[in-house]
């Protein structure tokens, strides 16, 4: 049997190391361990001279591979292409992207470093699975350097209109470079035919009914293949004794008020600021609920090196800060605003404690928040979803309450609405939002995308299509 190789710009440490896994650690180290796989990726860690020296770690039968970067590689690859060109521009943030040919080059020299460092450990029958938007041009360097193995690209966040990606200097040439897989991957049908768009009319290839694209002498399979949480292990999440004692802790703190929860990192993509703007509404809309209700917003800073991430940061403490000052009693504050991380157990509490589950992004490749929200509610008396339908998930969870973040009178009655909900409504949608997680769960992505790249394309249009 074939082995898989994962690669991705980080890698996760072993279980032993890290506590509680995410949802995408925990698909990949399952299909390492039944494919006998390595994944491979950047520790984290910085070198004064790139080497190759790779550090192996095996743990509960799955094998990691990292390797250290230069500072240099950091800043031109990570923080420059990677989040400040590519990650604004495909979450259609032009006016936030960067284009530096220093970032580019950089960019392009830590995928070089990684084709050299992974190749010689490839054995001829392994399979490739490559991850993310920091990893483009990978597949295209692994060809060059003789690698003739099934390779994948799965992108975890949008795929940009074709008028948007042209403002990309040599775009043309970095979606070329994913022509050398064998199989690219989105969560969504909008992003799958915003790709195809492209190829076919920027580049002039060609596209057959079942997806297949052909350009040249290549031929790639692109699919969409939405991917999902762990939602048995969520669910159990919900219920451990560390969730129980949260949700309780959280239902003595609120003193018989609703809860409404966001949990988001701390990125323009996450609408945070339309979200506060919305709930104010909501707040100016209906004085006589102020006090029934508190918007509790947890938001862990992410890519603090970044300039635009730091005017976020200020700008969420302004808006919450007025709003709060504006409209908080001597016994109330509208917005609880936190800006700390906290493990799945304690969300899970958090979740099942709030009336309203708020996520609200302007533009997201899927949000799995949504769908840990659902996982997490009690059956018997569910919280409502309130979903940006621009989330990649709104496609699939149309029984939640969906809404244009941009319009803070759309979020102001959606709050309403859900507020008001009878109980037999709630329990219906989640019903419907439930029975969505549990069948298109983190696994049946996995197993979705590799049915694909090894050759078993039935398979995955029959799961598909199920």
């Amino acid at each position: 049997m074939s082995r898989l190789i994962v690669i991705s710009n980080r890698v996760s440490a072993p279980k032993g190391q890290s506590g509680a896994q995410g949802g995408l650690a925990v698909a990949f180290q399952a299909a390492l361990r039944e494919y006998r796989g390595i994944w491979f990726g950047w520790s984290g860690e910085l070198t004064d001279e790139f080497t190759g020296q790779i550090n192996f770690q095996r743990d509960q039968g799955v094998t990691t591979a990292t390797v250290d970067l230069e500072e240099q590689d950091v800043e031109e690859y990570y923080n420059g292409y990677a989040n400040r060109t590519l990650w604004p521009l495909f979450h259609y943030r032009i006016d936030l992207a960067e284009f530096e040919r220093g970032f580019e080059d950089g960019y392009q020299r830590v995928n070089e470093r990684f084709a050299d460092t992974i190749g010689p450990l490839i054995e001829p029958d392994d399979v490739v699975w490559v991850q993310d938007y920091h990893m483009i041009p990978l597949g295209h360097e692994l060809r060059g350097r003789g690698c003739r193995n099934r390779l994948g690209f799965f992108l975890h966040i949008p795929w940009p209109p074709r008028r948007l990606l042209s403002s990309l200097p040599n775009a043309a040439h970095l979606v070329k470079t994913l022509l050398a897989y064998d199989v690219v991957g989105f969560h969504t049908k909008e992003w799958l035919e915003a790709f195809q768009d492209y190829v076919t009319q920027d580049l002039g290839a060609t596209l057959e009914e079942d997806g297949t694209i052909h350009l040249g002498d290549r031929s790639v399979r692109a699919v969409a293949c939405p991917i999902g949480i762990d939602t048995k292990e969520f669910v159990e999440a919900a219920q451990s004794p560390t969730a129980r004692l949260t949700h309780r802790r959280m239902k003595d703190s609120a003193d018989g008020r609703d809860m409404i929860v966001g949990v988001d990192r701390l990125d323009y993509s996450k609408g945070l600021e339309e979200r506060f703007l919305g709930y104010e509404r909501f707040l100016v809309d209906h004085p006589e609920q102020r006090k029934e209700v508190f918007l509790l917003q947890i938001a862990p800073p992410s890519r603090g090196d970044v300039e635009s991430y730091q005017r976020i940061r200020v700008q969420l403490e302004r808006i919450s800060g007025r709003i709060n000052g504006a409209y908080a009693d001597i016994d109330w504050v509208p917005i609880r605003y936190v800006n700390q991380g906290f493990p799945r157990h304690v969300l899970a509490g958090i979740y099942r404690a709030a009336r309203i589950g708020l996520v609200t992004p302007l533009r997201d490749g899927m949000n799995l928040v949504a769908k840990e929200y659902v996982a997490a509610q009690d059956p018997e008396d569910p919280g409502v979803l309130i979903l940006s339908k621009f989330a990649g998930a709104a496609e699939q969870m149309k029984d939640a309450v969906l809404v244009n973040p941009y319009s803070a009178e759309e979020m102001s009655d959606a709050i309403v609405q859900a507020l008001a909900m009878p109980k037999e409504e709630r329990i219906r949608r989640w019903r419907a939002l439930m029975d969505g997680v549990e069948k298109e769960d983190v696994l049946w992505w996995r197993r979705c995308f590799t049915h694909s790249l090894m050759g078993e394309g039935q398979a995955l249009e029959a799961e598909t299509a199920t």
